[in-house]
């Protein structure tokens, strides 16, 4: 994760002393990074480098995205653990870079965790788009190998990324990546090293097994949609009370959360021994509209809907 720079600023003086640069320059950087400091930088390619894309971002606590059981904190200890490990790698002449396939249906975290765990270790996210027009074999290996510092690579959808083209005549082909110059790219000569990739697919059964073989994809987790045990936690956090809340706040007695939770764990639970399914982000829109003593009803009013709606 070198960063290297293709774009430089020259600085001359007509007086011998010098010693005003090196000032100038530490208190530019930390003018800098004082505007990003507690936030998440998203980086997206530009032509063959990365630069920001919009303003830094507030960092997501990592507690805000309700997972499976166990599933945040394994990948939080893997990642963590091979950050510590540089040493290791390079002892044994082993590429230092790690892979990861998050998988599940749309609406499940994937993004949103990878978002939050970043925020959480003080990295950033490179944002990939294998679709880019314009983004080639070369490109795409130069990009890989010159990763901002403490940045993570975020390709979504990476089922999607080689699926047949259709040329038109107003842009051409949107691009010209192929899979084995994808294949290369991850871990080819010519890629780079000290590098983490996070992948995410709403279709796993779709990937080619050359993507997802170990050193490529080094731990693949299913993100899947709500359990009743999820959804009862992400209630209780929604509607649990903070250290600052809005004036006219619903102010509920921790027995009667308790109880609430209880209930909204009942139903989903009822729900999926009927058949039934709900994602964390249907949820979570349900949890934004309703107080907490209306989501129960909110809640059944959606598993009705969702049963309509069914072919």
């Amino acid at each position: 994760m070198s960063g290297i720079p293709w774009e430089t600023v020259t600085l001359t003086t007509l007086s011998r002393d010098r010693t005003i640069f090196p000032k100038l320059l530490a208190e530019a950087r930390d003018i800098a990074m004082r505007g990003q400091e507690g936030k998440l930088v998203i980086h997206t390619p530009w032509g063959i480098e990365w630069k920001p894309f919009g303003l830094p971002r507030r960092k997501r606590p990592l507690k805000s995205v309700v997972l499976g059981s166990g599933i945040a904190e394994a990948v939080e200890k893997d990642v963590s653990a091979f950050l510590q490990r540089r040493q290791w790698y390079a002892d044994r002449g082993i590429p230092y870079r790690r892979g990861y396939l998050l998988h599940g249906p749309p609406g499940s975290g994937k993004s949103s965790f990878i978002q939050a765990l970043a925020g959480s270790l003080s990295y950033d996210i490179c944002v990939l788009n294998l679709s880019e027009r314009g983004l080639a074999d070369d490109k795409l290996i130069h990009l890989l190998s010159n990763i901002p510092e403490r940045s993570f690579v975020l390709i979504e959808d990476i089922d999607a990324a080689f699926n047949k083209r259709v040329q038109t005549s107003e842009d051409g082909y949107q691009s010209s990546v192929t899979f084995s110059g994808f294949l290369n790219a991850l871990d080819g000569v010519a890629s780079g090293e000290e590098r983490i990739i996070f992948m995410t697919t709403n279709h796993p059964e779709r990937l080619d097994p050359a993507l997802i073989r170990p050193g490529r994809v080094d731990l693949s987790l299913l993100i899947g949609d709500a359990s009743s045990s999820q959804a009862k936690r992400l209630f209780i956090q929604f509607y649990g009370r903070g250290e600052e809340e809005p004036s006219g706040w619903e102010e509920i007695q921790e027995d009667e959360l308790t109880a609430l939770g209880n209930s909204i764990e009942r139903l989903v639970e009822e729900e999926m021994q009927a058949g039934g399914k709900v994602s964390m982000a249907a949820l979570q829109g349900l949890f934004i509209r309703s107080s907490a003593r209306e989501a129960a009803d909110g809640l059944r009013s959606l598993f009705k809907e969702q049963r309509t709606l069914k072919p």
